[in-house]
């Protein structure tokens, strides 16, 4: 009888074991990135999910579109990161090929069109993405002035005009002064999010440290411990080490 009973009970006792070891639907989603869309025009090709893992671009994830133009990927995602959507139309022509997007837990949107896949892309979902664009559009406008001041310089030397050489030289120097000290201040504006050390690693990495470390120490303990938050503090203290 004893004998019976154990037998009875063994299956059960190892499928509560089993249950126990399984991981949480409801964590396993919490931390799931669906990226999804649309690229009108499209009717064949390859799409990739790519992201940098130790300076090399790699391809996360790939779906084959054939007839459909929409997909979707799902990857999970601890904290939020630089992401690309790069399209192989076997044209032989990568350019204006791949969508940079800030990814983050949840779903983001990319919807597009295949002339303009890059340029046109509109991407929702992703609150870091957004400042990402705001950022974007604001250092475009210092490329355009950045661009005419070169082309007024590269005259004055041609004319062999030291005066006007040395007056654009000290505008474009400025220039690279205001665009240094609004990305400080941006990411300073947004420590809350991830764009913060992003934009620090990326844009104004050899900035003086102490406006570096007036972006670290506004960080929220969420960010500091994010991917880019690691890699920003830890940028930081080398560079301390290298220069003390």
């Amino acid at each position: 009888m004893m004998a019976t009973r154990t037998t009875l009970l063994l299956p059960l006792i190892l499928g509560l074991l089993l249950m126990s070891c399984q991981p949480s639907k409801t964590n396993s989603e919490g931390k799931l990135m669906i990226v999804k869309g649309q690229i009108e025009g499209l009717r064949k090709g390859k799409l990739y999910l790519q992201k940098i893992e130790d300076s090399l671009l790699v391809s996360v994830d790939s779906t084959l579109i054939n007839g459909i133009s929409e997909f979707e990927f799902r990857t999970p995602l601890e904290t939020p990161e630089i992401f690309y959507l790069y399209l192989d139309k076997e044209d032989g022509d990568s350019l204006n090929d791949r969508i940079l997007f800030f990814g983050e837990k949840g779903t983001i949107v990319i919807n597009t069109l295949l002339k303009t896949f890059e340029s046109s892309a509109q991407v929702s979902g992703s609150e870091n993405q957004e400042l990402l664009q705001e950022y974007l559009s604001f250092n475009r406008k210092f490329n355009d002035q950045n661009l005419y001041l070169m082309k007024g310089y590269y005259e004055a030397q041609m004319e062999q005009n030291s005066k006007r050489i040395d007056s654009f030289q000290t505008k474009m120097d400025n220039l690279v002064k205001r665009r240094y000290l609004y990305t400080i201040n941006f990411a300073a504006k947004h420590t809350d999010k991830n764009i913060a050390p992003y934009l620090a690693l990326t844009q104004v990495y050899d900035a003086n440290l102490a406006l570096l470390d007036s972006i670290a120490v506004k960080m929220t303990p969420e960010v500091s411990a994010s991917k880019y938050g690691k890699e920003f503090i830890d940028f930081i203290e080398k560079r301390r080490a290298e220069e003390n």
